[in-house]
């Protein structure tokens, strides 16, 4: 009987992962889940379709293996991980770092594709606040649940618990109007994306202090034979994207400066 089921296992998971590599049909296409409000990264541009650094870095990917079809689906950020989960996406695209929970439960590329900058972000002029330690009796604004905010969370737990924590469901879009408005004063963010987006709505903000963090972003799939194979594709696409410049190349057009080493 167990090895029956073991059988009827190891013939379902064949069965996925030849749907999830093959080119040849519409069911086939890997599905991408990505916010598509995070600009510069994942957005819409004016005609609604998704477009940015992480869109066109996996659509380069594609060209180097035409196996890989991808189809782009803007969702929310509390809903990435849980679609993966319940394979409404294949693969996560959203300027994902590491830390020991997704390494636990995922499997990250091996090869990054750029370098996400940790920084304090307020409102445009102000002089009292370098650090974290400066946010001391002051409103911190921070998302649940993402790289940015686990990374004050530890800093905070090592310092006593110091500092006044706003915890926001929606992207940084509202946190960034309550920081320029005065409701509270500070996030930590990436200041590429926070300037970009603050531009658009026409909030004055800044980014300050040292970077507190510079850490590689990773394509995450599920840890189960089709997401490992599908790991394996990107990973050798994103390879040769590294060695012939064409990452360079795509960060320089996006950001004017190479982020990708």
């Amino acid at each position: 009987m167990m090895k029956h089921i073991i059988k009827k296992q190891l013939f379902l998971s064949a069965l996925l992962l030849a749907s999830l590599l093959s080119g040849n049909a519409l069911a086939n296409v890997i599905k991408v889940g990505t916010m598509g409000t995070y600009e510069p990264f994942s957005y819409q541009n004016k005609q609604g379709q998704l477009t940015g650094y992480d869109v066109d870095v996996l659509r380069e990917v594609a060209k180097r293996d035409p196996s890989l079809q991808f189809e782009f689906i803007a969702s929310p950020w509390d809903t990435l991980f849980p679609g993966l989960d319940a394979d409404r996406f294949q693969i996560l695209a959203q300027q994902l770092t590491s830390n020991p929970d997704r390494v636990k439960r995922y499997a990250l590329t091996d090869n990054r594709y750029f370098t996400c900058v940790s920084q304090i972000i307020v409102q445009a002029g102000r002089t009292d606040i370098h650090s974290l330690q400066d946010l001391q009796g002051k409103k911190i604004g921070l998302t649940v649940g993402d790289s940015f905010t686990r990374l004050v969370e530890d800093w905070n737990q090592q310092h006593g618990n110091i500092l006044n924590i706003v915890y926001y469901e929606q992207d940084i879009s509202t946190i960034l109007q309550d920081i320029a408005s005065g409701r509270i004063d500070a996030t930590v963010n990436d200041p590429i994306m926070a300037q970009s987006k603050a531009a658009k709505q026409g909030l004055n903000i800044s980014a300050v202090g040292e970077r507190l963090a510079a850490d590689p972003t990773f394509f995450i799939v599920k840890k189960d034979p089709a997401g490992l194979a599908l790991k394996q594709r990107v990973d050798a696409a994103l390879q040769s994207l590294r060695e012939d410049g064409t990452l360079s190349r795509l960060s320089v057009e996006h950001f004017g400066v190479d982020y990708t080493q």
